[in-house]
């Protein structure tokens, strides 16, 4: 794609809000634009708590657990909240690269558009418009959508919203955030390998870097947990780039010499007449 992740956001939600063509295409996606996928992460905070702490039986009041998540388009973030509200005793910190929109959000209420997406180590979450963003705000209005979509629509119409002062000090109240830069992920992707001969992604190094950086402050009797979100295997580039070896998993280098299939969408084509081109013909396959 001749553009970055938020733009291609765009034809897809156009796609998903025509239902008569996502029904007779039964179109679905794996990301968290679907809330399927936001709400089978909820079970991961609580796993992740009660793997932190496997014994809290008979405990007068349950230990609070840190989940430290590293955030692009806000859906693992969502699903945490979520986790919270029904009762989890969870601290929340989102983490975010340079693109750093959910960190200002959460600081200062600025829920604004950078003039640009920057390419960082953390492809992912190289995001400007969470769009689970709009989830958390109506969680957090006490479910609101009145106040939510007058919110969102000026957000689409201007670039940027100021979150009103209630809905904003219950999101303080409820997440803790921070940013880090492509030097962070690398300094920690080092400090982890050194350290526990681990070797993490650059995303889950995102996430990691907020633990180090408590850790040397002192900040170390918390039970913390930190979301891991992918392979090394599938980021070599991050991994060379920090002065480690990439280790590839033989299935991973064999798709190395297999054919490679992709469609070039290029700026100023129509993306989504070329999705919708492109799921009529899966279709039309799939139906002889």
């Amino acid at each position: 794609v001749d553009g970055t992740a938020d733009e291609l956001d765009v034809p897809i939600r156009k796609l998903f809000a025509d239902e008569k063509f996502v029904w007779s295409h039964r179109l679905i996606s794996l990301n968290s634009i679907n809330w399927a996928r936001v709400m089978v992460q909820i079970a991961h905070f609580f796993y992740a708590y009660f793997h932190c702490l496997p014994v809290v039986v008979g405990v007068p009041q349950s230990p609070l657990v840190e989940v430290v998540v590293p955030t692009g388009g806000a859906g693992n973030i969502t699903a945490g909240t979520v986790a919270q509200m029904m009762g989890l005793p969870i601290r929340l910190v989102t983490v975010v690269n340079e693109n750093d929109i959910v960190h200002r959000t959460v600081q200062n209420g600025d829920y604004s558009l950078a003039k640009t997406t920057k390419a960082s180590l953390a492809p992912a979450i190289d995001i400007q418009e969470p769009y689970n963003l709009e989830r958390i705000f109506w969680l957090f209005s006490g479910m609101d959508s009145s106040q939510i979509k007058g919110m969102m629509e000026e957000f689409q119409r201007l670039g940027r919203v100021e979150v009103p002062d209630t809905l904003h000090r219950k999101m303080l109240a409820a997440l803790v955030s921070s940013s880090v830069t492509d030097a962070d992920i690398t300094q920690t992707m080092v400090r982890c390998w050194e350290e526990n001969h681990y070797l993490l992604c650059p995303h889950s190094a995102v996430a990691i870097t907020h633990h180090y950086r408590q850790v040397d402050l002192g900040n170390n009797r918390v039970h913390r947990c930190c979301l891991a979100t992918a392979s090394a295997a599938k980021f070599q580039e991050a991994v060379l780039k920090a002065g480690l070896t990439p280790e590839i998993p033989p299935a991973i280098r064999a798709l190395e010499t297999m054919e490679t299939r992709y469609a070039t969408m290029k700026r100023g084509e129509d993306w989504e007449q070329m999705l919708r081109a492109t799921v009529e013909e899966i279709t039309a396959l799939r139906n002889h």
